[in-house]
């Protein structure tokens, strides 16, 4: 069962001959035919890797420099006092429209002629709207009286004028469209809730037409005397007409 001593079935290679086969190692990185060159190597390496350590040391530096510089200019604008921008002016307000000895009713300027049919239709919408909260309603009509016109330039101080205007209180509310507003939002009744009840019923003087014939001239606007003959009537308007003095107000 054992192999016997003298006899090994390995085989040796012979070292000479495969090292002939094998490729030959690759030249050195340097040669130096002495110890001084060794020393010489040794001493230039240093010196270079000097050399490009002050390189790169200057080039920090130039970038901490620029760096520095940058922060010191954002310092100083930073803490620079900038003009500030002036407030646009607020448009002033226009100053409320009274009118005196109103307060404690509502004025409304409308027409009672259908020449334009939508200022007729607003008049309308305007004037059942404010009959609706029982109270007090002075209603002028510029087709019955051409003072009212003159009334109404004055108070709101225009020529051209829509209708119809109405004042609350003695205030001045504005026309169709902002009392339509003001009723749809609810806020119409926070305007009138401080004037007082109208008294119920219509006027047994002029029905409710509030005009009745002048006493004068008995409608005819004009007045006859025998040294003058015929002349305007000064007591009524030119439709012959005056203000009921039962249930109107004077002119302001």
């Amino acid at each position: 069962m054992w192999r016997p001593w003298g006899k090994s079935p390995t085989r040796i290679h012979d070292t000479s001959a495969s090292s002939s086969l094998s490729p030959s190692p690759p030249p050195p990185l340097f040669s130096c035919s002495s110890f001084k060159d060794i020393v010489s190597l040794c001493a230039d390496e240093p010196s270079s890797n000097l050399a490009c350590a002050a390189t790169a040391a200057k080039k920090s530096f130039a970038v901490f420099h620029r760096v520095r510089v940058a922060n010191s200019l954002l310092r100083a604008w930073s803490t620079r006092s900038l003009p500030q921008p002036q407030p646009e002016p607020r448009p002033e307000e226009p100053p409320a429209i009274c009118i005196p000895g109103a307060e404690k009713r509502v004025v409304v300027y409308f027409t009672s002629l259908r020449v334009v049919r939508s200022t007729f239709e607003d008049c309308r919408a305007v004037r059942s709207i404010l009959r609706g909260f029982r109270v007090p309603i002075d209603e002028r009509d510029l087709s019955m009286d051409s003072s009212f016109l003159v009334e109404l330039q004055q108070i709101l101080g225009r020529r051209k004028l829509t209708l119809p205007r109405v004042f609350i209180g003695g205030r001045y509310v504005g026309g169709a469209e902002e009392v339509r507003q003001l009723h749809e939002a609810g806020e119409l009744k926070q305007f009138v809730e401080g004037l007082p009840a109208a008294e119920p019923g219509v006027c047994e003087a002029c029905g409710g037409y509030s005009f009745v014939l002048c006493d004068e001239c008995n409608g005819s606007h004009k007045l006859y005397s025998e040294k003058a003959g015929f002349k305007c009537c000064n007591a009524c308007n030119e439709n012959g007409l005056i203000r009921c003095p039962s249930c109107s107000w004077s002119p302001i």
